[in-house]
């Protein structure tokens, strides 16, 4: 049986907010933004985020490239040396989609395929949550595959990204017979450590839980960045107030913690998926926002 689900916030823009999001990005961030990203860099308490742990390794983030010196991205907690043990969860139900869910974020998902029907059913029954990961192969709707090799099962691959976000259901509604209407939170991060897809095609995986962001303030040289989502949001109030239920942004608004505005901006952003997950996957979240910033200030919200 095909399926058809409502995948990404995006989708659930009416054309009218699309616009006024453009607009409103476009007038409002660079102001707002200017000089955020490099004052940062002078900053104590920046220079205190990026010096946690021992282990760190360079990468540059594909079409970031701030100041034209390489993003350190320090390692994930169970990296550290003195980190607790991490949590481990044994075959979570794993919900693949071309997005990215971010601790504290909302998606909305329409449910019609068989595998995830009954998968949705038992997590909201039994009060559990399922895992979101981003895929980087094949579609959400499980397809048949004309070139797949003889002995399989006849579908295209699915592969995905191994960083994903535990969701809880918050509300699920049935306008018919073979539909489902579900609105999830993001909770906590995971790594994927095992994998195996269900004969019926249901993924399932043992995971790592990465322990919850701290509490950071912002701090002074980003509040700008913080300014700008504030305004951002304003003016979506004022100007399409229907649209604000399909969006990730939700109260309670965390406007002084640097990993909820950081979070709240990447879900928000034209950005690659596996940039976003780069970012949700650092373990600082001053740092995140510090490179929300630069993301900022690099895309210049020419959309």
């Amino acid at each position: 049986m095909t399926c058809d689900m409502t995948i990404n916030f995006h989708a659930n823009y009416s054309v009218k907010t699309c616009f006024h999001l453009v607009h409103i990005w476009s007038r409002l961030v660079p102001e707002a933004t200017q000089g955020a990203a490099t004052c940062t860099r002078n900053h104590p308490q920046a220079h205190r985020a990026r010096g946690l742990g021992q282990n760190r390794w360079p990468c540059r983030l594909p079409g970031v490239q701030p100041h034209g010196q390489d993003v350190y991205v320090p390692p994930s907690p169970s990296s550290h040396p003195h980190s607790p043990e991490p949590l481990l969860l044994q075959q979570l139900p794993l919900f693949p989609l071309q997005t990215v869910l971010f601790p504290g974020g909302w998606l909305p998902l329409r449910i019609f395929e068989v595998r995830y029907l009954d998968m949705i059913k038992r997590c909201h029954q039994a009060g559990a949550p399922f895992g979101v990961v981003c895929l980087s192969e094949g579609t959400e709707v499980r397809r048949a595959d004309p070139a797949a090799p003889p002995g399989g099962d006849g579908f295209a691959r699915e592969v995905f990204h191994p960083v994903g976000t535990l969701a809880r259901i918050e509300s699920l509604d049935r306008p018919q017979p073979g539909l489902m209407m579900v609105r999830c939170q993001g909770l906590q991060r995971f790594e994927v450590t095992a994998r195996r897809q269900l004969p019926h095609g249901l993924w399932v995986g043992d995971v790592k839980l990465f322990a919850a962001d701290p509490a950071v303030p912002v701090i002074e040289p980003l509040l700008p960045v913080r300014q700008a989502l504030q305004r951002l949001l304003e003016s979506l109030q004022e100007r399409d107030p229907d649209s604000l239920a399909n969006l990730p942004l939700q109260p309670p608004y965390q406007w002084d913690d640097s990993g909820w505005v950081a979070n709240r901006w990447l879900e928000l952003l034209p950005v690659p998926n596996d940039i976003k997950l780069r970012l949700m996957a650092l373990d600082n979240p001053l740092v995140r926002l510090e490179l929300v910033a630069d993301l900022l200030e690099k895309l210049n919200l020419k959309i």
